[in-house]
């Protein structure tokens, strides 16, 4: 066969799938709701990998008191900042005060952190403001800098009074910056949060270690807790996404079982492509042996057929996949837990793979009808 008699049977393909509009439109939207739900999942196991997985990049320690989780029980004396600054391989090291409105797994994380003026410039200088000005936040003692997700979420601009987790602060800024921890909490000034929040002068929560390399991470975390394993305030250091991974268990478990659902999702997508091409074939049988009479061969009809299971899954997966990405970065969702936010945002690369399955999904579906459809005898065609 050449390759004008494979365009014209998509040409007529086509025209099968728009004669039968009711059959094709509803099998569409089943399509489309499976791909949604295979994009939201693949979006949430993405984003959980890259909030977990430590790489070469990744230089940034975290040092919370010994078999403390919450926030709100982790109090570690400011004056340690000094002390971790002198081991060998700390590049910067900033002290936090966390405050949030819920410890446990959370859709609506509220996250106050709060850090001494002038070193949140110095320790993650990726941070840019996008909207108002630092030196307003800095003027300001109830100044905030607020994350543009977070922000977004609220619905708060640069002036904006709002009051959580008993702290009254007013917008001084919005922030952006390539980690999607920042994009999702607000930065105050530590003694206005150390006093608002009633912890008291000279208590923080966790600090956080810029090592000079990515191989310094493990020594350096080591030298840290040995520092102080005969304090009155024990700690124990690790990575950052380590931290993450091991405080947000019970996020993690949640998160982990939508690859069922997203199976489920897949596994019916192939069901219902491989229904409705089946009922085409059977219903144009008459029409096939025409074909097949023509001069058309066995194989040809197999392509219209794989055809039209591809044009459904491609159709339903770019109405799907689109709207599951759409709705993802308008809604700008975060998972919470321990003071710890997962930013729900789906990239190119989720939206490429979802089309692509759903691709793919529709000529697996279709080729069982396809070889029915092809092995078919042109005899009992014409007699049925």
């Amino acid at each position: 066969m050449s390759i004008s008699s494979f365009v014209n049977l998509l040409a007529l393909a086509w025209k099968q799938l728009v004669r039968h509009r009711l059959r094709t439109l509803f099998t569409v939207l089943g399509v489309a709701a499976g791909m949604f739900l295979f994009t939201a999942v693949e979006t949430v196991q993405r984003c959980l990998a890259e909030a977990t997985e430590t790489g070469a990049s990744d230089t940034v320690l975290v040092v919370y008191r010994e078999n403390r989780f919450c926030p709100e029980t982790s109090r570690l004396p400011e004056h340690y900042a000094s002390e971790i600054r002198e081991i060998p391989g700390v590049r910067e090291v900033i002290p936090i005060k966390i405050t949030v409105n819920n410890c446990g797994a959370s859709l609506d994380v509220i996250t106050f952190r709060g850090v001494p003026d002038g070193l949140l410039r110095r320790f993650a200088p990726e941070i840019a403001i996008i909207q108002g000005s630092e030196t307003d936040w800095q003027r300001r003692d109830d100044g905030a800098l607020v994350g543009e997700q977070f922000a977004r979420r609220r619905g708060l601009a640069v002036g904006d009074r709002f009051d959580a987790v008993g702290i009254t602060v007013q917008v001084s800024g919005i922030i952006r910056s390539p980690f999607p921890q920042d994009n999702n909490v607000a930065y105050v000034k530590l003694p206005f949060l150390q006093q608002a929040s009633k912890a008291g002068l000279g208590v923080v929560t966790q600090f956080n270690v810029r090592v000079q390399e990515s191989k310094d991470l493990e020594p350096v975390a080591a030298a840290i807790d040995e520092r102080f394993r005969t304090g009155q305030q024990p700690t124990y250091t690790r990575p950052e996404k380590a931290f993450f991974a091991e405080t947000a268990r019970q996020l993690i478990e949640l998160i982990g079982f939508t690859r069922w659902l997203g199976l489920g999702a897949v596994v019916a997508v192939v069901g219902l492509v491989a229904n409705a091409v089946l009922l085409v074939v059977r219903g144009r049988v008459k029409e096939n042996a025409v074909l097949r009479t023509l001069g058309y061969p066995g194989r040809a009809i197999a392509w219209l057929v794989v055809s039209e299971g591809a044009m459904i899954g491609l159709i339903g997966g770019l109405f799907g996949v689109s709207l599951a990405a759409g709705l993802l970065r308008w809604q700008s969702l975060t998972l919470g837990s321990e003071g710890h936010t997962l930013a729900i945002r789906p990239d190119m690369a989720v939206v490429g793979i979802g089309i692509a399955a759903a691709l793919v999904l529709g000529v697996v579906a279709a080729l069982w009808p396809a070889w029915r459809a092809m092995k078919q005898p042109i005899v009992t065609s014409l007699r049925s």
